[in-house]
């Protein structure tokens, strides 16, 4: 996986950089956010999908995995031992209490597997990390991003895309949205919103506007919180004690 780096005198992408942006990629079921995310990928910025940790930790004999046997029963579990996952989810999305409690079970493990993920991007050196995240903020994991890119489409186009993609019935489909803040509230806290209710050339059209603003050059808060930022302080830090000491 290639990492992007910033050269503010050529404006040019290279391989492998020491500076880092943590770009918050939301959006709700059927609107089109994996899309979004996979052309990030096509662009070599490494995404760390949430969904991908989330199948991780159920895998069994993990600690998700025996937290929600526990909770749900073995009812919830296939023949392999594995954990039925549709079922699972037709479990949550027609109960709240269910769905939260399933949520407080992961939630640890998602946010220690996305932290782990985005450290060793980190000390790879890469310029820019999205962290693909379908609850960024409900989880409060738009505190660590910015700026947040939110996937938006219209309630009838989310509706029509998640039946059409799944084919499930209309009751279904518009439960599995009812249990996600709705996409009208994501966008107003958007940094950056990517409509996605046309065609997939209009949204690699809009996708390349998106690449111009999150391949900027980095603020100074930015180059701090980055690898070489990091260095730049330990190495000032350590000169300042060596001068203190010759003038002491």
């Amino acid at each position: 996986m290639n990492c992007w780096y910033w050269d503010s005198t050529h404006s040019n992408k290279k391989s492998i950089g020491p500076r880092m942006r943590i770009v918050g990629l939301t959006g709700g079921i059927g609107s089109g956010k994996s899309t979004v995310s996979n052309l990030f990928k096509a662009h070599g910025i490494p995404v760390v999908d949430a969904d991908v940790i989330a199948r991780d930790v159920l895998k069994k004999g993990t600690g998700g995995w025996k937290k929600v046997v526990v909770a749900f029963g073995e009812d919830i579990l296939l023949p392999d031992g594995e954990v039925d996952r549709p079922k699972l989810g037709r479990i949550v999305f027609s109960d709240p209490q269910k769905r939260q409690i399933l949520n407080r079970f992961l939630a640890p493990y998602i946010s220690s597997g996305i932290l782990l993920e985005v450290l060793k991007l980190w000390m790879k050196g890469c310029k820019i990390i999205v962290l693909d995240v379908p609850l960024l903020f409900e989880a409060k994991m738009d505190r660590w991003t910015n700026p947040i890119a939110v996937v938006w489409v219209d309630p009838e186009t989310q509706l029509h895309r998640l039946m059409a993609r799944d084919g499930t019935t209309e009751e279904d489909a518009k439960s599995r949205i009812n249990s996600q803040m709705s996409l009208d509230l994501k966008r107003t806290k958007a940094d950056i919103l990517i409509d996605n209710t046309g065609s997939l050339a209009d949204l690699n059209e809009n996708f390349q506007k998106v690449l111009v603003q999150v391949t900027r050059p980095l603020t100074w808060t930015e180059f701090a919180l980055s690898r070489q930022g990091a260095i730049v302080a330990s190495i000032s830090i350590f000169l300042g004690i060596i001068i203190c000491r010759k003038c002491l």
